[in-house]
């Protein structure tokens, strides 16, 4: 069976976890305390991160990676389109939310709320979340100039770009960090893809001293 080192909240773990899950890859979910870079860990990635998947006899790091290995080995169902530009497309969005959304949001209100928390690493700064509470709205607004043009954020297909959005929208919804209210084609786009049966496990995540709200698990919010 494949063995996934994870942390219930991380966007980049959950990304693989859809993946996964789309790709009915049955999978151990093993929480890593990545922050305690044991040696063990440091062994599976000297980089310290997560998510760590093993399978077919590999360890591999990076969820991008990880994600595009699964879609080339497993291709059923696709995740990635077979048009190179359809592909730039999705790899572009990928990169939009695993480094601007996360630099901009992500990392400004989540680890802010949470990660300190858990990893004892203090309390939050009230400026970074106040910036965080900001740039949402942006990217919110830019989903919805994408997802009115468009089926999925990519294209006509689902693809690893909804997947990774998904990730980080649903690990901010934990703590209510979105507000769904600002645009009623992202909210129905969100609904639609929660709804998926891969979405299932990360719904059920709970995290010591963080309970979501009750929107969070309910598939008609």
């Amino acid at each position: 069976m494949a063995r996934l080192y994870h942390v219930p909240l991380s966007p980049f773990c959950r990304k693989v976890r859809l993946a996964l899950a789309e790709k009915r890859i049955e999978v151990q979910l093993v929480e890593e305390r990545y922050w305690e870079a044991s040696p063990d860990f440091l062994r599976r990635n000297p980089a310290a991160k997560v998510p760590v998947l093993q399978l077919d006899g590999r360890t591999m790091a990076e969820s991008a990676a990880i994600c595009e290995y699964l879609d080339e080995t497993r291709p059923d169902p696709p995740l990635m389109p077979r048009d190179p530009a359809e592909r730039l497309e999705v790899r572009r969005l990928i990169g939009w939310f695993d480094d601007k959304f996360h630099g901009e949001v992500t990392s400004k209100l989540l680890y802010e709320r949470v990660n300190k928390k858990v990893t004892g690493q203090g309390y939050p700064d009230s400026g970074n979340v106040k910036a965080g509470s900001k740039a949402i709205k942006y990217h919110l607004d830019y989903m919805h100039w994408l997802l009115d043009r468009r089926r999925w954020l990519a294209g006509d297909a689902m693809t690893l770009a909804d997947f990774a959005a998904a990730a980080h929208l649903s690990s901010l919804d934990y703590i209510s960090d979105v507000d769904w209210n600002r645009s009623a084609v992202v909210k129905d786009w969100y609904a639609k893809i929660k709804s998926r049966p891969a979405f299932r496990s990360i719904l059920a995540d709970q995290v010591p001293g963080f309970r979501p709200p009750p929107h969070y698990t309910d598939l008609d919010f």
